[in-house]
């Protein structure tokens, strides 16, 4: 196969039952597209069967690949896994539970046109559709801790937390040869990253379905704040090679 004008990475953690759904709606979306892709899911040291399915559905999934970790190496390390691994020249992770489906990556496509290095998708920003919305609770604290990204490290994005983002291949490989964090933060550590190796970075809206089953533990908004405070840390004491 070619180089593909995409790679779209899915990290994957238990994932059995809802992962034939994503890629089977992945893969009808993708039969009218045209670029060219490959479909990494980066089977995250699972204890079910995920990897079993992914690699049954490699059958009737055009360009479907699996990556099989067979530790756990959190979402961030697994996504760092499947950039690293990837050979588009896009390369955008999404979440295995298609909260955002993949035609919105069409968005994308002209601000890397226009010299973008990082595209990611919000929710915050104006035409943005949450389908149902968050629980109220679940906004003010996602609200609180975004102001807080933005206040230490990030001003200026409003969503550093939707699973939808794209980078060029560039951008990918520098920025994730020097990531850290494999939980919560890196995607915050990526978007810092990004900006300090002068990769333009953009948000554009997109639709986002809310997976009512889904929740986020008290503890996983703690360890969310502790990686940022590391990661702020991490760049004032120079840890990162920021060198071109």
């Amino acid at each position: 196969m070619a180089q593909p004008y995409v790679s779209i990475i899915i990290p994957a953690y238990n994932e059995e039952e809802r992962i034939p759904k994503t890629l089977i709606d992945m893969d009808k979306r993708l039969s009218a597209a045209d670029y060219s892709y490959e479909i990494l899911v980066v089977n995250d040291g699972s204890k079910d069967g995920t990897a079993a399915v992914v690699r049954n559905m490699a059958k009737m999934v055009r360009n479907l690949k699996l990556i099989d970790l067979k530790d756990n190496a959190g979402k961030g390390g697994a996504v760092k896994q499947g950039m690293l691994l990837a050979t588009g020249n896009i390369r955008l992770f999404t979440d295995a539970d298609n909260s955002t489906t993949i035609d919105q990556f069409e968005k994308m496509i002209p601000l890397f046109k226009d010299g973008y290095g990082v595209v990611i998708g919000s929710r915050a920003v104006p035409g943005a559709k949450l389908d149902p919305p968050e629980p109220f609770y679940r906004q003010v604290i996602g609200k609180a801790l975004n102001l807080l990204v933005q206040l230490f490290l990030l001003p200026g994005i409003w969503d550093t937390q939707c699973g939808f983002k794209a980078y060029t291949s560039e951008a990918a490989e520098k920025i994730f040869m020097r990531s850290k964090t494999s939980g919560w933060g890196f995607d915050v550590e990526t978007l810092a990253l990004a900006i300090r190796l002068g990769f333009r970075v953009k948000e554009v809206p997109v639709h986002w379905v809310n997976d009512v089953r889904s929740h986020i533990k008290f503890s996983g908004g703690l360890q969310f704040l502790g990686e940022t405070c590391t990661i702020r840390w991490r760049l004032w004491r120079g840890q990162y090679d920021l060198k071109p």
